[in-house]
Formats: C-alpha cells, sequence, structure tokens
C-alpha cells in the first residue's frame, strides 16, 4: 500500500515536531509538507528545528532529519495556504495535521480557509472545540462523531475539505475510563477532578522556569472550563446541525495545577454513579476488558489496551507510566472506595502523545478507516 502524503503545519513547534517524528515510520501516512511561522519559512526543517527540542530523540527521527528525508524539507509559511493546496494539487499534502501556535481566532479562520481550499484539516488547536459542528474526537470514545462531517461540509458548501479537533490535553486521563464505565450502564452524575500537568502542555510560550522549579501553580487559565464542559460534547450525540451536548451530564468539577512535570498529566478524581453502583472490582474489570473500534480494527497508534490498571498502592507516576503501550495507554490507579461520592482513582496520560500529536494521528487513522481520507 502506498502512503498517503500528509503536512504538518506549525511543524517546527514542540507538538509539531512530536507530529513529524511519530510519523516517520508510520504504515499509512507519510510527511511531505511541513509549514510553520514566516521566520522559518524557508529554511530546511532541519535548519529550522535546529537547538529546539529535537523530536523524540529517536534512532529513527534523526536518521530522518541526518540523512535527507523530512530534514531536507522546506518549511512553507502557514499562513499562505496557496502553498498547501499547490502541494496538495501535485499529490504531496492530501490533508494536514495542525499544531498552529497563534491567536485563537487566526487559527479559527486559517484551519476554514484550507477545509475552503479543500483540504481536510486534523487539528490539535482549541480554535474549533466548541464549533457545533465540529467533531471533538478520542477515536475509542467518540468514533461515530465522524458522521457530523457531512453535515458541516453541507453547512459551508465544503467539498472535499473539513476539520476535526483533538480535545484539550487535560481530560485524556479520565475521559476514556469513565466511557467505559458508562458503556456497561453505570450512569456517572457527577465527579470532582484535580489535575496536575506538565509543563510540556503549556503550549507558547510556555511556563517561565523560575515560576514552576520547586513550585507548583494552581492556576491555568481556560483549564478548568475545558475539563468541565469538553467531556460533554465528547459524551453527546449528532443532531441536524451539530453536536447535542449531554447536558444530563456528568456534572464535573475541576482544579487545574500546573506541576514541575516534563510529560504526563496526571488526575485524581473523585466520582458517584446513579442508582446502578459497580463493585471496585468491577470497575477494574471493566477498565482491563476494555475495546473500541481502534483496538478491533487495529489502527497503527491504537494502544493495545486503552486503559491499563496498575494494583501499587503508589502508581500510575508521569516517569514511571506515561510511555505505557506507545505512550497512547491511559493508566489508572489507586482505585478505591470514596468517603463523599462512590469510588476514586488517579488516571494519567502522555499530554504530548496520547493527549496532542499522537491523539491526532489516532482520530487521522480513524478517518482513513471511515472513509473520509
Amino acid at each position: 500500500m502506498s502512503k498517503i502524503p500528509v503536512g504538518v503545519l506549525g511543524a517546527t513547534g514542540m507538538v509539531g515536531q512530536t507530529y513529524v517524528s511519530l510519523l516517520v515510520n508510520h504504515p499509512w501516512f507519510e510527511v511531505m509538507y511541513v509549514a510553520a511561522s514566516p521566520r522559518s519559512a524557508g529554511k530546511t526543517y532541519a535548519h529550522a528545528t535546529a537547538g529546539r527540542r529535537h523530536l523524540d530523540g529517536s534512532a529513527a527521527a534523526k536518521n530522518s532529519l541526518d540523512t535527507g528525508g523530512i530534514g531536507e524539507l522546506i518549511v512553507e509559511d502557514a499562513n499562505d495556504v496557496s502553498k498547501a493546496l499547490a502541494a496538495h494539487k501535485a499529490g504531496r499534502c492530501t490533508f494536514v495535521f495542525s499544531a498552529l501556535e497563534m491567536a485563537k481566532e487566526e487559527i479559527k479562520t486559517l484551519e476554514e480557509s484550507y477545509a475552503t481550499a479543500g483540504i481536510p484539516v486534523v487539528s490539535n488547536a482549541s480554535a474549533h472545540r466548541w464549533t457545533p459542528d465540529v467533531a471533538m474526537l478520542i477515536a475509542e470514545v467518540n468514533h461515530h462523531h465522524t458522521g457530523l462531517i457531512p453535515i458541516q461540509r453541507k453547512n459551508r458548501g465544503w467539498d472535499k475539505g473539513f476539520i476535526v479537533v483533538k480535545p484539550n490535553c487535560s481530560i485524556q486521563s479520565y475521559t476514556t475510563p469513565l466511557w467505559a464505565l458508562m458503556q456497561k450502564g453505570y450512569e456517572i452524575k457527577r465527579l470532582i477532578v484535580s489535575t496536575m500537568q506538565a509543563v510540556s502542555g503549556a503550549g507558547y510560550p510556555g511556563v517561565p522556569s523560575w515560576d514552576i522549579i520547586d513550585n507548583l501553580v494552581p492556576y491555568i487559565g481556560g483549564e478548568e472550563e475545558k475539563s468541565e464542559m469538553e467531556p460533554l460534547k465528547i459524551f453527546g450525540s449528532i443532531n441536524n446541525s451539530g453536536i447535542l451536548v449531554n447536558a444530563a451530564g456528568p456534572e464535573i468539577s475541576a482544579h487545574c495545577n500546573r506541576v514541575p512535570v516534563s510529560d504526563g498529566h496526571t488526575a485524581c478524581v473523585s466520582l458517584e454513579f446513579g442508582e446502578k453502583k459497580p463493585s471496585i472490582e468491577e470497575v477494574k474489570k471493566i477498565w482491563r476488558e476494555f475495546k473500541s473500534l481502534p483496538q478491533e480494527e487495529h489502527f497503527p497508534t491504537a494502544p493495545d489496551r486503552p486503559v491499563i490498571v496498575r494494583e501499587e498502592a503508589d502508581r500510575p507516576q508521569p516517569r514511571k507510566d506515561r510511555d505505557a503501550d506507545k505512550a497512547m495507554a491511559v493508566i489508572v490507579g489507586r482505585i478505591r472506595p470514596c468517603t463523599i461520592f462512590d469510588i476514586r482513582f488517579v488516571g494519567l496520560s502522555h499530554n504530548t502523545v496520547r493527549g496532542a500529536a499522537g491523539g491526532g494521528i489516532l482520530s487521522a487513522e480513524l478517518l482513513k478507516h471511515k472513509g473520509f481520507i
């Protein structure tokens, strides 16, 4: 099977480099177009990323830069859609991954310009997460939301282009475990979640080292609102105009903190079920056995086990557990009764892989499987 040529917008940033790294040996996709800010345009990709966080440090990624490959691609200006369209027509860019780092409204307008030009966009940015006709995908949870794409195209008069987005990285460590329980018929009424979020999730311009070393910052602008609302869209249903948000719940109260961890978002969750309440052992069994479409169809980036249960009293831990199962699994532990609600647990996910580039690639694999790319 010949590989599908893809582009990466914002390719010189941290998430953009992670996309490139994960796609180096991907069996379905091949990076043939990279774009970034005007200051990087015109340089080779190897030159434009020199001195920055170097991909994932893997031998394959370094070899691709050192021996030609992706490193020799010329970085284009991401604001110039005509360059991407020319690559699209030349068979070098079937669709793009968006890891753009600019103002939200600028991203929104630019991504729409790509889709209008007929280039599908798989976005890591937050700009379109609450656009009613844009699907916000976690492939194991709401893969059926790809059915929103024809509605989006009809609404906007687009023929081949479309936009799908990923949710916020902070919700990855508990949304899939919640969904697994809901799929087994257990209503989740409400939960309280406290997140400890890695500095790599701060995006541009990041967190000053003086603020985070030997410290914890108990505020991340807009993060608590995203944590409380985005799962309701993911758990929602499709109507004729877009996503019908699941207003029935669960109710979520979030506390979001920035901590001195390089990668890996941790969430401490206490949740209350409806009338039907599983035992602790039943909860563990559901999580251990949970599989979804990406596992059933063996998508290349999908983890074999979407939820991994740890029994040790002091796990999960970011440094020890974030890379489990291609860094795409959610690791859960400390599953125990709650003195206020019903159960409590700790969840962990790799924010720049599962929560960003890896999750975006998995969404693209889902879209290929569904016939949209």
